[in-house]
């Protein structure tokens, strides 16, 4: 199915570009797959997908080789150039196909009710309109199709709770490339018209030392039928 303007719109201001952040991101994303057991996460994120799945802020692609074989098509969404390439390459060694698409998760230039399952990684935390992303994933999901996510979340004591909030008013998402350490996600989910499902908490890495980034939340929601 070709990708094509769903007149959604576009939005405003100018594209994302972070390409100090974007290449850490593919050198450091890389090694904490064993390192942090991203690896394992990422399994349990996409296992008993099937169909046509768009992933949203794909990154440079480490999801590709963990989606399942069941999985017909990916469409991955991924704005920053730096991030694209090295996801253009992930693609071409995926089991599965792999259309890797420049665009925006608040403007997604797809067609309304066209995927079984939609993924965020990493990725909520990141986009300047939640409210406006979600609803993006609600319109192009089919009626009754899961949203899978893994996202950062407030998380630990109440010292490392300042501190993270502390962190999102000041210099987080400029290092980050516009990550948010204390979003929301299931009220979120909620708040845009999804049915949460099975979560779990969990720190990245499970053991160690945390970090004001360790704190996450793993599980599903469904686009009412």
């Amino acid at each position: 199915m070709p990708l094509r303007s769903t007149g959604s719109g576009k939005v405003p201001g100018d594209p994302v570009h972070h390409p100090l952040f974007a290449r850490c991101y593919a050198r450091l994303g890389t090694a904490a797959e064993t390192r942090d057991g991203l690896a394992a996460v990422r399994d349990q994120l996409l296992t008993g997908l099937s169909g046509r799945i768009i992933e949203i802020g794909a990154g440079n692609g480490l999801n590709f080789a963990h989606d399942p074989a069941a999985v017909s098509e990916v469409v991955a969404i991924e704005p920053e150039r730096h991030l694209r390439t090295p996801a253009l390459e992930a693609a071409l060694r995926a089991e599965v196909p792999v259309d890797v698409v420049p665009a925006v998760a608040e403007a997604l230039p797809v067609k309304s009710e066209a995927f079984d399952a939609a993924v965020v990684s990493l990725v909520l935390c990141s986009v300047r309109d939640v409210p406006r992303a979600l609803r993006e994933l609600r319109r192009v999901l089919r009626p009754g199709g899961e949203l899978r996510f893994f996202e950062h979340g407030p998380g630990g004591g109440p010292v490392m709770r300042f501190t993270q909030r502390a962190l999102d008013r000041t210099v987080w998402p400029t290092l980050a490339g516009g990550c948010h350490l204390t979003r929301d996600t299931l009220g979120a989910l909620r708040e845009a018209g999804f049915e949460p499902g099975p979560y779990r908490r969990l720190s990245v890495p499970d053991k160690g030392p945390k970090f004001p980034s360790s704190y996450c939340v793993l599980g599903r929601a469904r686009r009412p039928s």
